[in-house]
């Protein structure tokens, strides 16, 4: 696992670096993916040729996942091929994680320096995993929801980059930002071996939602301008349900990999 975990810090930082939305985000992601790369498998200690040919040929997918997955935000369309870039990157890389070195380094050597929490040193390889699974849930995730809804049809592509109606985005108000705390807790929780109590966000956001999906069908259509006409209880509940579900998977995929 220490390649993937190598290339989803470079892929996570990209991603929150294009978060922003701007072209110039964009051209940065392109240059923060490498750098990110290089730096943490310096620093791990994972620099063998096997190392380097591998988080380079990674590092390709990764690019063409940042540059696939912009341009469908921006104009909806093709969505399963940046998800198909993303999923065929890190599965190569698990195919043939047997060749990666044993992370250690200068991080190995903080690590055993460090007083940190807990009653054994953290191995480099399992902080490494750690650290990669928060920023790609922060905001790699995200892009994933948003293509796996535009794949579906739950936003719809003809009216991403200048909605002419209302999305169901716009009756769910925060999804961005609640959606990646809600993917960190149910990590955090599930690491501290209460996965029970990550269920419980899981039926509370539900119920949090629910009003605000019951007012949905409430106010579509009629002559109120606030309402949202041609946005009916079901697209807003495919909307819910749907990037709930992927979030909610997303968190659990992580979840089993670092347990």
């Amino acid at each position: 696992m220490t390649w993937l975990s190598i290339l989803l810090i470079g892929t996570g930082l990209a991603d929150l670096v294009r978060a922003t939305g701007s072209r110039r985000g964009r051209m940065a992601a392109h240059a923060v993916a490498p750098a990110a790369v290089a730096v943490t498998a310096a620093l791990s200690g994972v620099y063998a040729w096997p190392d380097v040919l591998a988080l380079g040929l990674a590092l390709l997918g990764c690019a063409a996942w940042i540059e696939l997955s912009t341009r469908t935000q921006a104009d909806g369309r093709h969505a399963l091929r940046a998800l198909a870039a993303l999923a065929l990157t890190a599965t190569g890389l698990v195919a043939f994680s047997g060749g990666a070195s044993t992370p250690g380094g200068p991080l190995g050597r903080w690590l055993a320096w460090a007083d940190l929490p807990g009653t054994e040193t953290p191995q480099p390889a399992r902080v490494l995993l750690i650290l990669a699974l928060v920023l790609f849930n922060v905001a790699s995730a995200n892009v994933i929801v948003r293509l796996v809804l535009l794949a579906i049809g739950a936003l719809r592509p003809d009216q991403v980059a200048a909605p002419p109606v209302p999305q169901p985005a716009d009756r769910l108000k925060g999804g961005r930002l609640l959606g990646p705390m809600e993917r960190l807790v149910i990590l955090g929780l599930g690491l501290a071996g209460e996965v029970g109590a990550a269920s419980l966000v899981i039926a509370a956001k539900g119920l949090l939602r629910f009003p605000e999906i019951q007012a949905s069908g409430r106010n579509s259509g009629g002559s109120d301008p606030t309402r949202a006409p041609g946005l009916g209880i079901d697209d807003v509940t495919e909307y819910f349900l749907v990037g709930s579900f992927v979030s909610w998977i997303t968190a659990l995929a992580s979840l089993a990999l670092a347990r």
